[in-house]
């Protein structure tokens, strides 16, 4: 059956509209948000994030007890009006224990990750950067630090330094920064052929202007996300320390601490002592897993639309 050519009319047309940019402009960072403001459950976590800093940071106003004050009177007390999260065996407000302990295992995590993003970076960058052998040598290095157990490092640094936050921090960080340098290798050994960065090497410019203008800000979403995984991996990693009793010392708080000191009591009923600090470690854990899986989804140039 043929088709009368009467019914064919060609459209009329304009050089603006057939040029005209349909799509909205976006930057990197604009189009990485959106995606990101999208993703309901990375923006939980998000939110999640910011309420447990803001209590952190401002969580002991909103309570008149004393993290360290003990009345005996008051030993396992279960929550209510006054006590909300009921009390230790030492009659200590295991809610405003909670809000310290807090700050403490968000101080660790944060200041882990920060450490390990800047050893990491450096690292990474100058071995991905010039290759060969000094590539070689220094990722063999890493090599034999990521065959040493971690914990191993932990028991050497409470000898020789003692227990404390600052030996936690240093025994984390020793190892931590191993993933950060193996992933900002591969970056910038992707990176480092691309035209931009031949030019700039034309144009004079010397390795660590070229690693820190143009490979590591190309690599940036990458390193954002593998630090949001750092962050948890820290607390969870100083809560199982704590847990082992080699962290925090008394009369110092954090949510690892508490947890060790309340599962031998839950058998005996006073229940709220373990949940408390194992709810807000699980949901830390979540909710930086969520951001980064978000974060991930958003940096992809592969899912971009």
């Amino acid at each position: 059956m043929s088709v009368p050519d009467h019914l064919f009319v060609p459209l009329a047309t304009n050089a603006q509209v057939a040029e005209a940019i349909v799509r909205p402009q976006l930057t990197f960072w604009q189009e990485a948000w959106l995606k990101l403001w999208k993703n309901k459950l990375a923006l939980l976590g998000l939110i999640v994030i910011i309420l447990l800093i803001l209590l952190a940071a401002f969580g002991p106003l909103l309570t008149e007890q004393n993290y360290s004050k003990q009345t005996l009177t008051q030993a396992n007390h279960k929550p209510d009006g006054v006590h909300l999260f009921g009390t230790d065996e030492l009659g200590r407000d295991v809610f405003a224990r909670i809000l310290y302990g807090a700050r403490i295992s968000l101080f660790i995590g944060i200041t882990a990750a920060l450490i390990d993003l800047i050893i990491g970076m450096i690292y990474g960058g100058i071995a991905g950067y010039i290759g060969g052998r000094i590539d070689n040598i220094m990722m063999r290095f890493v090599d034999i630090l990521y065959g040493i157990p971690y914990l191993l490092i932990v028991i050497l640094m409470m000898v020789v330094l003692g227990p404390g936050l600052l030996t936690i921090i240093i025994a984390l960080s020793i190892t931590g920064w191993i993933g950060m340098a193996r992933i900002v290798r591969g970056q910038v050994l992707q990176l480092k052929n691309n035209e931009y960065v031949l030019a700039a090497r034309t144009l004079g410019g010397n390795a660590w202007y070229i690693i820190r203008k143009h490979l590591l800000p190309n690599a940036i979403g990458v390193i954002i996300v593998q630090v949001t995984f750092s962050v948890p991996s820290a607390i969870f990693a100083e809560a199982f320390l704590s847990f082992l009793g080699l962290g925090i010392q008394p009369p110092m708080a954090s949510w690892g601490v508490m947890a060790n000191d309340g599962l031998p009591t839950i058998l005996s009923g006073h229940w709220w002592r373990l949940f408390y600090p194992a709810f807000f470690i699980s949901l830390t854990l979540l909710s930086f897993n969520l951001l980064g899986d978000g974060l991930q989804d958003a940096f992809n140039p592969k899912r971009r639309r």
